[in-house]
């Protein structure tokens, strides 16, 4: 069971490599484009949206959300742009590039959990008074 996890998770990773040829693909359609960039953003992003630590919902975007995001996105692409992008992830994977890193989707997700803290925090002192 464990090497099955391990293979999937491997595949999702190679998935996200698809996407992020396809981001830089000129024939790759403009909804589909603007959808692989926020998925690739989400997946190489440093931080998580939801912590992993958070019991059920931590693992939820890993789970369910990045995994839909990429069959919506892949569904979108037309096939011949696909093949390009996989076989440009598979070269990718092949020479051991290291995977790229979002820093900005990183900023972004601590922004939005700031902007949820100070919503929190501006709700909470409304009820206090």
């Amino acid at each position: 069971m464990l090497q099955r996890i391990k293979d999937w998770a491997k595949a999702l990773k190679r998935q996200v490599m698809v996407l992020w040829f396809s981001c830089r693909h000129p024939r790759t359609p403009t909804l589909a484009k603007v959808l692989a960039v926020v998925v690739v953003a989400y997946a190489l992003s440093p931080i998580d949206l939801i912590p992993d630590f958070i019991p059920v919902l931590g693992y939820l975007d890993d789970v369910i959300l990045l995994p839909l995001g990429i069959w919506l996105v892949m569904r979108l692409m037309p096939a011949g742009v696909l093949a390009e992008c996989r076989q440009q992830a598979a070269e990718h994977e092949r020479n051991k590039t290291p995977r790229p890193r979002s820093l900005i989707a990183g900023a972004l997700i601590v922004v939005i959990w700031l902007i949820v803290a100070a919503l929190c925090w501006q709700a909470a002192s409304h009820y206090w008074r």
